[in-house]
């Protein structure tokens, strides 16, 4: 089974159709990702960091770990303006990922901001690899902030998400 998670855009491509007309068992042509991607096999520690829709390949790499017993190599910083807007909320906050909200506090009393240093500074493993997933603007922030904690870029793999227009 594959399971697509869409965020309709009303200027979007394909989303409109896919969240408006598709329904399950649709037979779709699908090809590979465009640009930059990003692969955890699960064998060695891992840092996610997600903005917005970046957040799905962060829960399928959640999946995986607990699919493999391996939940202790991976951890994950997500950020959503509220909680209401993150996708896969409850999978999230069952993996223990540190939730950052923009516009409220967050559940765990985190007053609302973007992703800080502060933040990412418990994570830091120099054996993990970073994955920074989200917009052009998140990404960059979010690596800038990774920098900050003494990561080396050589450690950070970013998937950028942005209008294909």
């Amino acid at each position: 089974m594959i399971e697509l998670f869409v965020e309709r855009l009303d200027d979007g491509e394909v989303s409109g159709y896919l969240a408006d007309v598709a329904a399950s068992g649709d037979q779709l042509d699908v090809r590979g990702p465009i640009g930059g991607w990003f692969v955890w096999r699960g064998e060695s520690p891992a840092v996610g960091v997600a903005g917005g829709s970046g957040v799905v390949p962060l829960v399928s790499m959640l999946r995986h770990a607990k699919d493999t017993d391996e939940s202790g190599l991976l951890h994950l910083v997500v950020s959503t303006r509220t909680m209401a807007d993150l996708a896969y909320g409850d999978d999230l906050a069952r993996g223990e990922a540190l939730i950052a909200t923009t516009r409220q506090t967050s559940p765990a009393g985190r007053a609302a901001s973007r992703v800080t240093a502060a933040d990412l500074e418990r994570f830091v493993d120099n054996t993990a690899t970073w994955f920074v997933c989200g917009s052009a603007g998140f990404t960059e922030a979010a690596t800038d902030r990774i920098l900050e904690v003494g990561i080396a870029s050589s450690r950070i793999r970013i998937e950028r998400f942005g209008p294909s227009g």
